[in-house]
């Protein structure tokens, strides 16, 4: 395959993520994303929608916020807000789209949930009723209203431990980029200099712009990119706690299990049950 043809399907595969056209007469369905790694431009649209990763990861950014979508967890993303969408290889991801008729949302932000049996399972049910469908039913109506109310109780107001700041300030915007880029062992003044501060200037702008330290940033990133290799089959607890800059590997069994609740070894396996 060429290198066009390849930018040509990649720019198909991210135009349909982005559009999930509907007829005016369907009032809810569900869209099945399968392929390799994909970044979708920014774009919004006119349903609000949750995308739940059935296998793989999927990562959603707002103006605001990074949110990553381990096994049993899910974003809500209202009709409007514009956002971007980065695939794993290998994901299995599915979207389900609600008009705001039908599901009434009155918040503006994303938010994560918890994916219940029930709402995974209804999830999956929804791949029945595609959202490019022509024309739609009173079952259907009925199914995607329930599925809707379901998500709306679930809607978890606490996003902390699964969604990284975003901010606009052109230095600390800088700074978290160059963070992520380098989690294997990045420091403070390597951060500094690259966004072309002191240390202290830096330190000042995360506590005013973002609320959290510049070292509470990088352990929460840290963290939330080794959720993200976990999930991975071929990725080993060791080989990421190094990705992540942990060069012991009880360090990071213990960080990572205080930041998440189960030890990495759990959390993989958990990641793998997913996927089955």
């Amino acid at each position: 395959m060429t290198v066009s043809t390849q930018s040509a399907m990649h720019r198909a595969k991210s135009d349909n993520l982005k559009s999930l056209r509907r007829s005016a007469a369907v009032t809810a369905g569900s869209y099945l994303y399968e392929g390799g790694s994909l970044v979708t431009d920014w774009h919004s649209h006119d349903m609000h929608q949750i995308e739940y990763a059935v296998g793989g990861v999927v990562e959603v950014e707002t103006a605001t916020t990074h949110y990553l979508l381990p096994p049993q967890q899910a974003v809500w993303i209202p009709a409007g807000l514009r956002h971007q969408a980065t695939m794993s290889p290998r994901v299995r991801s599915i979207a389900v789209m609600f008009d705001p008729e039908l599901v009434r949302f009155h918040g503006e932000r994303a938010a994560v949930l918890d994916v219940s049996p029930l709402i995974r399972e209804m999830i999956i049910y929804a791949q029945r009723w595609p959202v490019g469908r022509l024309s739609d039913d009173a079952t259907a109506e009925r199914f995607f209203a329930t599925l809707g109310g379901l998500v709306i109780e679930a809607i978890d107001s606490d996003e902390a431990m699964l969604s990284l700041p975003m901010s606009d300030h052109p230095v600390v915007h800088n700074a978290m980029a160059f963070t992520k880029e380098n989690l294997h062992d990045v420091t403070i003044g390597e951060v500094g200099r690259a966004a072309s501060v002191s240390e202290r200037t830096l330190r000042r702008l995360f506590d005013e712009h973002v609320g959290m330290s510049w070292r509470t940033y990088l352990l929460q990133a840290r963290m939330l990119r080794a959720m993200a290799l976990l999930a991975s089959p071929e990725q080993s607890v060791q080989e990421t706690a190094r990705a992540v800059g942990f060069d012991n590997g009880s360090s990071f069994a213990r960080a990572f299990s205080d930041f998440c609740g189960q030890s990495p070894s759990s959390y993989r396996h958990r990641s793998a049950s997913e996927r089955s």
